[in-house]
């Protein structure tokens, strides 16, 4: 059994998804590890990690779409306001969603559906450094 830990870092461009399928798979990569389970955490409370469809990117406007209806920037019945009208929806969108998220490997690889990708979910509108913490475990 080995055991390793990596991190990835994105820059976002703001409020959207970012993919990051790709940096977590040469994690895997270089990890070593041929059959375990990788584990992603976000260490932000304002943005999160998904999987979801990475093939039509009309599926990612859609989710974007719903989230702005169901958590509005500047919703009056928030009070903490600190950085802005922004600033407890991206909280709010951050627990609907995930901060961690657990993906089996096998053969080497992610183990993800064909249209499945990795995303970071920036609930920001502001450009902010992401990190994700990765533990790798397995044989």
């Amino acid at each position: 059994m080995t055991a390793q830990s990596d991190q990835v870092e994105i820059r976002t461009c703001g409020r959207g998804l970012h993919e990051v399928t790709d940096q977590i798979v040469e994690a895997v990569k270089g990890s070593g590890i041929t059959d375990g389970l990788c584990t992603a955490w976000i260490r932000h409370t304002s943005a999160s990690l998904i999987v979801c469809e990475n093939a039509d990117p009309d599926v990612l406007v859609d989710l974007e779409t719903f989230l702005a209806d169901l958590v509005p920037d500047g919703d009056p019945r928030f009070v903490h306001r600190a950085e802005g009208p922004d600033d407890m929806p991206a909280h709010v969108r951050s627990v609907l969603t995930a901060t961690s998220l657990a993906i089996p490997i096998a053969d080497k690889r992610l183990v993800l559906g064909t249209w499945q990708g990795v995303f970071v979910y920036e609930h920001r509108h502001k450009p902010h450094q992401r990190k994700i913490s990765l533990s790798l475990i397995g044989d």
